[in-house]
């Protein structure tokens, strides 16, 4: 039996959500969230940066059919590093309502790639946020984009806005759509016109296959107000960003909560008010269709529209 302490100051999630104001379209996914173990049957790897609290399928699954979500895509947290397990048996669970993105190393085999295919993968997540994993060779990651790509599976990549233009060459040169994870982490307090926040609206204009996430105004904001206490107007400072790609790329534009919020310092939000967040960055009944049922769905589960 496994027993790990979770990370000092570490925030567990919020505990009794509200119910959304919003009323989700019907359909809508939650492009973004995380399991953690159970530790105790899946065990954190090794080379983790973090420990966190446990945070189960079956909680993730009640939390989805609380907030009014019909399906979930899971994206392999890096406290499990490579050891897909956890993510792989809550596919399983969601009786085909979660898609998964994993992580992989080069020796993954064909064998493999089809079992994670069956069992709903649909991309693989590469990080490049420095205090989260070590570095991989880039060689090492176009070598599983490409091993990847006959599936049809995308790419997931996760890093902050200062490093982009070292990774533009790398984003532009996968095989596959890319997605990008929160908005390339842009710093708020410089603006949403800022000439940062312009080049990652530049590497989408220019590159067709490049997605984004509207997802974690509480991991990106500065002045908030947070999403806790009723608050329907939280992270105004980041509404604009958020606006500025759902009016420019809307047909590759997906939102998640995140949840269970790995690595919060400040606060841990209440996901029903997360939820109603997507009125500010998606006021359209039209706007949040795309945002949260029609998008995903053409990117996780395009057989159900042929």
């Amino acid at each position: 039996m496994s027993h790990f302490e979770k990370t000092p100051g570490w925030l567990d999630w919020y505990a009794a959500p509200s119910k959304p104001r919003l009323p989700l379209p019907a359909g809508a996914v939650d492009a973004h969230c995380h399991v953690f173990g159970p530790a105790e049957q899946f065990p954190f790897a090794p080379e983790r940066k973090y420990t966190p609290c446990d945070a189960s399928k079956q909680q993730l699954f009640a939390l989805r059919d609380h907030l009014g979500f019909a399906r979930n895509v899971i994206v392999q947290a890096t406290c499990h590093g490579k050891d897909n397990r956890a993510l792989l048996d809550a596919l399983q669970a969601s009786h085909g309502k979660a898609r998964g993105v994993v992580t992989l190393g080069s020796d993954v085999t064909q064998q493999q790639l089809d079992a994670m295919h069956q069992a709903g993968v649909r991309g693989v997540r590469f990080n490049f946020v420095k205090r989260l994993v070590d570095f991989t060779p880039k060689e090492e990651l176009l070598s599983v984009a490409h091993k990847i790509a006959p599936l049809g599976w995308h790419v997931v990549v996760y890093f902050e806005a200062q490093d982009l233009p070292e990774l533009w060459d790398f984003f532009t040169g996968l095989p596959t759509t890319v997605v990008v994870d929160h908005m390339g982490r842009p710093d708020v307090s410089k603006g949403a016109e800022s000439a940062e926040f312009d080049l990652f609206v530049r590497l989408m204009a220019e590159h067709p296959n490049i997605w984004s996430k509207l997802s974690c105004p509480e991991r990106l904001s500065k002045s908030g107000p947070a999403a806790l206490h009723g608050e329907q107007h939280a992270y105004q400072d980041v509404v604009p960003f958020a606006r500025r790609l759902m009016q420019q790329f809307p047909d590759r534009v997906l939102f998640g909560t995140d949840w269970p919020h790995p690595n919060l310092k400040d606060h841990m939000p209440d996901d029903g008010l997360l939820v109603d967040y997507v009125a500010q960055i998606a006021p359209s009944p039209a706007e949040q269709q795309l945002l949260l049922v029609d998008n995903p769905m053409r990117l996780y589960w395009p057989e159900e529209l042929t």
